[in-house]
């Protein structure tokens, strides 16, 4: 677990977090690898991880009737994929497809969940994290609009 701690401690994500919480977040997490093609997890899955991605490339993406899945956005090293193990229902909104090697911390969002009931400061400095993360994936979602619905009218 020290060495876990000491991975999400060098990712973005540990930014602020005191010690104790760390060593909570630590508890709750894994080391895992995905291959170029695989998906993470697909669209109304069970949410219950989050992913800090240590190195590699992912693909959001979303099914539209007729067309190829529109890519939403693509996260990279150092970013943080999913927030939907913090919303009820806990379901995932979308697909994530792996575009290049990728290794990540994936952490358990149910053992995160009952370590926030337990320390509500760790809850909220999670909920400011995601908060920004969901901000930043509603803004993708706005570009890609403007750029479908854009080129529909050029």
């Amino acid at each position: 677990m020290e060495n876990l701690k000491r991975v999400i401690q060098e990712h973005p994500f540990a930014k602020g977090l005191n010690e104790g919480h760390l060593d909570l977040i630590a508890g709750c997490a894994l080391n895992v690898r995905y291959n170029a093609g695989d998906f993470i997890f697909h669209e109304g899955d069970e949410a219950n991880h989050f992913y800090l991605i240590r190195h590699g490339k992912v693909a959001l993406e979303t099914s539209v009737p007729g067309r190829p899945p529109l890519t939403i956005q693509t996260l990279c090293d150092g970013d943080i994929l999913g927030w939907s193990w913090l919303i009820p229902p806990y379901f995932w909104l979308y697909d994530v497809r792996v575009i290049e090697l990728t290794r990540a911390i994936a952490l358990d969002g149910k053992c995160l969940r009952k370590k926030c009931e337990d320390d509500h400061d760790l809850g909220y400095e999670l909920l400011k994290s995601f908060s920004k993360i969901m901000e930043e994936g509603l803004q993708a979602t706005r570009l890609q609009l403007l750029d479908v619905y854009g080129r529909a009218h050029s």
